[in-house]
């Protein structure tokens, strides 16, 4: 059995954490960071193994924000083919355009539904049913 791609869930809400890796579970095999600091070190620890497929990460954290750690992990060519998935309550447009500008792939609104996580999966070509297909039918 080929082994599930690796996710890696930032966000300093545990319960956030929690929801986000119930909507990914049994599709990644999932790490989770409280901040984003915790998630660069867990990235510089699991360099040069398999690497994350995905990233998904809030933006509003203490210490540095979800945006400056996109555009921190976006400065090293080690993970220019990670998917960002940024899930936060902003919801202002100049927000969503300077977390793509920063080189978020896609963005969601919180609160988000399983179904909601599992559609911006499809728009990024990434596994999304329990078949490891990027089909939502």
């Amino acid at each position: 059995m080929m082994s599930q791609p690796r996710a890696l869930v930032i966000d300093d809400s545990r319960v956030a954490r929690a929801m986000v890796t119930r909507a990914l579970a049994g599709l990644y095999e999932i790490s989770q960071a409280d901040c984003a600091e915790a998630a660069l070190e867990t990235l510089d620890t699991l360099a040069g193994s398999d690497p994350f497929a995905l990233v998904v990460v809030d933006w509003n954290m203490p210490g540095m924000t979800g945006v400056e750690f996109v555009r921190q992990l976006r400065m090293s060519d080690s993970y220019a083919d990670v998917k960002i998935l940024m899930i936060t309550t902003e919801v202002e447009t100049q927000g969503v355009i300077t977390a793509l500008e920063a080189g978020v792939d896609e963005y969601l609104m919180k609160p988000f539904s399983r179904a909601a996580v599992l559609e911006k999966l499809a728009l990024l070509g990434l596994p999304c049913d329990e078949f490891g297909t990027t089909s939502v039918d």
